[in-house]
């Protein structure tokens, strides 16, 4: 297996840090932009797209402030990899940032900046903040 790359992206996005936290941390929220469905028991989610799944594990969460998820294996075991979604929010002129740290395999790094892109784009059209 190939090993991934870390990157991270930042995206602008005009709506209060609570009211997004809603979209990025409950199976409900993320199912409105994230994945076509999304369930969880406890800490494991279930991300659901098209025909396939992926399942990850929370490993973090501040209200308000980000949630970090760790992939998890066919067998249910933990990967070296996560996705963590953080909400910045600038002390002086109160602008709200989302900055996502993901990996993908080195060939494949700019379409996944691409998906993501795409991603938050539906979650601004679904906060109205296009």
């Amino acid at each position: 297996m190939e090993v991934k790359v870390k990157y991270e992206l930042e995206f602008p996005i005009h709506a209060s840090p609570s009211l997004l936290y809603q979209y990025i941390s409950t199976p409900s929220g993320l199912s409105e932009w994230f994945a076509d469905n999304v369930n969880s028991r406890g800490e494991l989610f279930t991300f659901i797209w098209d025909d396939s799944e992926e399942k990850a594990k929370l490993i973090a969460k501040r209200t308000g402030e980000r949630v970090k998820f760790r992939w998890l294996d066919e067998e249910g075991e933990d990967t070296d990899y996560f996705f963590e979604i953080k909400i910045i929010e600038d002390d002086i002129t109160k602008d709200v940032s989302v900055v996502v740290i993901d990996f993908a395999e080195e060939d494949e790094v700019e379409e996944s900046k691409l998906l993501w892109e795409n991603q938050i784009s539906d979650l601004k059209h679904v906060l109205g903040s296009v």
